[in-house]
C-alpha cells in the first residue's frame, strides 16, 4: 500500500503507460479526486507539446535493468486538471512484479521553490536597480566627458585629414600641370620643327623629306589627340557620365584598325604577330572601349620594348567570354612598382624618362571593370610583360 503521509506524490505506471496506483498527494497536486486517475493514460498529466518526448523517455525507462533502484531526478512540466502547467521534479524507478514491468514515479512540486526563486530574483533586481540609480549620475558625467573628448578628437582628426587632403590636392595639381605641360610641349615642339622643315623642301627632289616631316606632324597630332582623349575620359568617368553601348561588331575589323595604327609607331625591326582565327568572329561588346583598350596595351608594348623584338597578340574566345593577351619582350615592370601600375598618374621607376602620362592603364581598367571584365598582368624586369584583358560576351 502506498504511503499517504509523505509529502511527495507517488504514481505507478504500467508498460501501457496506464496509471495503476496514486497517492493522495498526487491527486491533490494534479486536481483529481481519489481513484479518479486509476486506469487513465499518464499523458493526461503531461502538456500536449511534451507528450511525444515523454513517451520516448518512458519507453527507454522500461527497458532499463529492473534491478536498478536509483531514482533519476528530472525537471518536467505537469498538467493540472484545470489546464495549468505545474513545474515538477520527477524521480523514476523501474521494477518488475509477477512478470509485469512498472515504473514508480516520485513527484515533487517545484512551485514553492519557483516562487522562492522568483522572490530572490525580485530582491536582486531591486538591489541592482538601487545600485544603478545611485551610480547613474556618475556614469552620466563620465559619458558626457567621454563624448566631449571624442568630439574634440574627431574635430582634430577632421582638421588633420582636411590639411592632408589639401596638401595631396596641391601636390596632385602641381604634378598634373607639370605632366600636361611636358606632354603637350614635346609633340608641339615636334610639330613646329617638322612644319618649319616642310617649308624648306619646296622642290620635287625634297618630296621624300616633306613626306617624312608630314608623317611626323600627323603622328604628333595623333599623340596630342590621345592625351586629350585620356583627360576627357577621366572627367567623364569621375562624373559618372560615361555611356557604354553594347552591340555586335566584327572582331577582325577592330583588331585590324588597332594594329594598323600601332604599325605607324613601330620601332625598327619590331613586329606584331597577328592573332589567328578571328576573321569571321562577331562579338557583342562596346566596340569603342575594346579598340581603346587594345590600342593602349599595344602602344605600351611598342613603347617599352627595344628594336628588333616581337609583340604577340593572341585572342581566346569562349561561349561567354573573350580574352586578349598582349605579350612583349620589353623592359618589364619592377616588382616593387607592380602593385601601383593601375594607379592614376603612376609611372614605374624604369620608365620615368620615357614619354607618358600614367593615366592610360588606369582609364582602361576602369572601363573594363565597368563592363564586368577584368585586366591583369605578369611581368619581370628586363624580361617583358604579358597583359591579359577579359570581357564578358552577350549571346549574339
Amino acid at each position: 500500500m502506498l504511503s499517504e503521509s509523505i509529502s511527495q506524490g507517488i504514481l505507478v505506471v504500467n508498460e501501457r503507460q496506464e496509471i495503476v496506483a496514486s497517492n493522495q498527494r498526487s491527486n491533490q497536486l494534479f486536481g483529481y479526486d481519489k481513484d479518479e486517475l486509476l486506469g487513465q493514460q499518464l499523458s493526461i498529466l503531461i502538456p500536449n507539446e511534451k507528450r511525444e518526448k515523454h513517451r520516448k523517455l518512458a519507453e527507454g525507462v522500461y527497458w532499463e535493468d529492473v534491478g536498478m533502484r536509483e531514482m533519476k531526478g528530472r525537471n518536467l512540466l505537469g498538467l493540472h486538471k484545470n489546464g495549468d502547467q505545474i513545474p515538477l521534479q520527477v524521480g523514476l524507478s523501474p521494477f518488475s512484479l509477477y512478470g509485469n514491468k512498472y515504473v514508480l514515479t516520485l513527484i515533487e512540486d517545484l512551485s514553492m521553490i519557483k516562487e522562492k526563486d522568483n522572490q530572490i530574483y525580485e530582491l536582486n533586481t531591486q538591489l541592482e536597480k538601487k545600485i544603478r540609480l545611485r551610480t547613474q549620475e556618475l556614469r552620466d558625467t563620465v559619458a558626457i566627458l567621454k563624448r566631449e573628448v571624442k568630439r574634440r578628437k574627431e574635430a582634430e582628426n577632421k582638421i588633420k585629414d582636411a590639411l592632408q587632403r589639401e596638401r595631396e590636392l596641391n601636390d596632385l595639381k602641381t604634378k598634373f600641370l607639370s605632366l600636361v605641360s611636358h606632354e603637350f610641349k614635346t609633340p608641339l615642339s615636334g610639330i613646329l620643327t617638322a612644319a618649319t622643315l616642310v617649308g624648306k623642301y619646296n622642290t620635287e627632289e625634297g618630296q621624300g623629306k616633306r613626306e617624312k616631316h608630314l608623317k611626323t606632324i600627323i603622328g604628333e597630332v595623333r599623340r596630342l589627340n590621345t592625351i586629350l582623349t585620356d583627360f576627357l575620359s577621366i572627367e567623364r568617368l569621375e562624373q559618372g557620365k560615361e555611356v557604354y553601348r553594347l552591340a555586335d561588331f566584327s572582331l577582325s575589323k577592330v583588331v585590324n584598325e588597332v594594329i594598323y595604327d600601332a604599325n605607324m609607331i613601330l620601332k625598327d625591326g619590331q613586329k606584331i604577330n597577328y592573332p589567328q582565327n578571328i576573321d569571321d568572329t562577331i562579338i557583342n561588346q562596346d566596340e569603342r572601349i575594346v579598340g581603346l583598350a587594345l590600342t593602349n596595351l599595344l602602344h605600351n608594348a611598342i613603347k617599352y620594348s627595344p628594336e628588333d623584338t616581337e609583340i604577340d597578340f593572341r585572342v581566346n574566345l569562349s561561349e561567354n567570354k573573350i580574352t586578349f593577351h598582349i605579350k612583349d619582350q620589353g623592359i618589364g615592370i619592377p616588382k616593387a612598382d607592380q602593385k601601383h601600375i593601375f594607379d592614376r598618374y603612376f609611372r614605374a621607376e624604369n620608365v620615368l624618362l620615357t614619354q607618358g602620362t600614367g593615366i592610360g592603364l588606369n582609364i582602361i581598367k576602369t572601363h573594363i571593370e565597368n563592363l564586368g571584365g577584368n585586366i591583369y598582368f605578369k611581368s619581370k624586369e628586363n624580361a617583358g610583360s604579358v597583359f591579359t584583358m577579359e570581357l564578358p560576351l552577350a549571346k549574339t
